[in-house]
């Protein structure tokens, strides 16, 4: 089997084959993800070298060829290249000499089985030449094909080396599984799944954003659920019901899978260390308060919209959406979200030299009288009508100076 560079336009980029001859013939091979992706026809991101060599002499080879060699993760045998700006990771191949079920302490070698063996499932153990000639000494490719996530050699082995890797069988399964999960696979990671409390939340977020990119993480987080493994990452009840309402919706409208609006679908996430901007609409979602129904008034969309912003309208559209029972309103709710792209937010007309003007002294009172002319403003449905903005003006500074 090979994989086809006319198909694959990566293998033969101008940057992959100047990393390929750094390192020398015969002495690196793909690996990996990008190896698993080219044979499901998907697409490739991130490109993943295996090599013999150790790593300083990866990092010499580089940089004598005039590239930047960056030692990622140097202790496990990892340099990244970095050709015309993109980067590529490189590896020695390895093999575990010590595990605690978080990090391993590897010894380098030239065995490219060895190193096969060591990987977590079998569609990730693939190699392939530079040509594409496809390497498989674990029957990965009969489970990709199968869509079988199946870990390499005892399942429960490789989960006890690191116990990530039992949310990454779900991740997995959601990405590229078929039909019912492998049951050696869910039989040793259900046994294993106090192991997932000495992990670390960055490492255990990870994963799980990843498992709700899936088109369709659902079926997976059932399963998760059933075992009682969900319950080790998220040990609050979850909404499952509204985010598979909502994974429907974005299947049927094709909209691109959102993980941190799954996860406010869910109903969770606080124990998450997210980034400021994500942890923030997750707080924001979570003590939503508005009123959105599919049957809003064109009046109501355009005031929601200039108090929330167009992204927060859209988040709460959603989620609301994922709660309607009633399939029929779909066109209303698409409705409220083109109203929200094609909206523009209208330009309060008054200033504080209009405030100030009207006899207003300089101070705190003028932001006052400003924010209630503008509630009115807001409520008359953004009106341009100067007669009555200047009456209002003139009545709201009557009661208040």
């Amino acid at each position: 089997m090979k994989l086809d560079p006319a198909r694959n336009p990566w293998m033969t980029a101008p940057e992959t084959r100047a990393v390929l001859a750094a390192l020398g013939e015969g002495k690196a091979r793909f690996v990996g993800g990008v190896v698993r992706n080219a044979l499901l026809g998907i697409a490739v991101s991130d490109i993943d070298i295996a090599t013999q060599l150790a790593p300083d002499e990866v990092t010499k080879r580089l940089e004598t060829a005039g590239l930047k060699a960056v030692p990622t993760g140097i202790d496990h045998g990892t340099v990244t290249a970095v050709a015309d700006g993109k980067p590529f990771e490189i590896t020695t191949l390895r093999r575990d000499v010590e595990t605690d079920g978080r990090h391993a302490v590897v010894a380098f070698s030239d065995d490219w089985a060895e190193d096969a063996r060591r990987r977590d499932f079998t569609m990730n153990a693939l190699y392939a030449a530079p040509d594409g000639e496809v390497f498989d000494t674990v029957g990965g490719v009969e489970d990709l094909g199968a869509g079988r996530v199946r870990f390499v050699g005892d399942a429960a082995t490789r989960i006890r080396e690191d116990y990530l890797r039992i949310l990454r069988l779900f991740r997995f399964h959601a990405w590229y599984g078929k039909g019912e999960m492998d049951a050696v696979a869910l039989e040793a990671s259900a046994a294993h799944k106090g192991g997932l409390q000495s992990l670390s939340i960055e490492r255990v977020q990870k994963e799980m954003l990843r498992l709700l990119e899936a088109e369709n993480p659902v079926p997976a987080l059932r399963v998760m659920a059933a075992t009682g493994i969900l319950a080790e990452v998220f040990p609050r009840p979850l909404n499952l019901a509204r985010l598979e309402h909502l994974v429907a919706i974005d299947t049927d409208n094709f909209f691109t899978p959102d993980a941190i609006l799954r996860l406010a679908a869910l109903g969770t996430g606080e124990t998450f260390k997210l980034s400021n901007a994500q942890a923030e609409r997750l707080e924001d979602l979570g003590d939503a308060r508005e009123k959105i129904v599919s049957y809003l008034s064109i009046k109501d969309v355009r005031r929601l919209l200039y108090r929330l912003g167009p992204k927060r309208f859209r988040d709460r559209v959603f989620l609301n959406w994922a709660q309607d029972p009633k399939e029929s309103n779909a066109i209303q709710w698409r409705a409220l979200l083109a109203m929200a792209d094609a909206w523009r937010k209208p330009i309060f007309p008054l200033t504080g030299s209009n405030v100030m003007n009207s006899g207003v002294p300089h101070g705190p009172l003028v932001g006052r009288v400003l924010s209630e002319v503008e509630e009115w403003w807001i409520e008359s449905d953004f009106t341009d009508d100067e007669f009555s903005l200047a009456e209002r003006l003139k009545a709201v500074v009557q009661a208040l100076v």
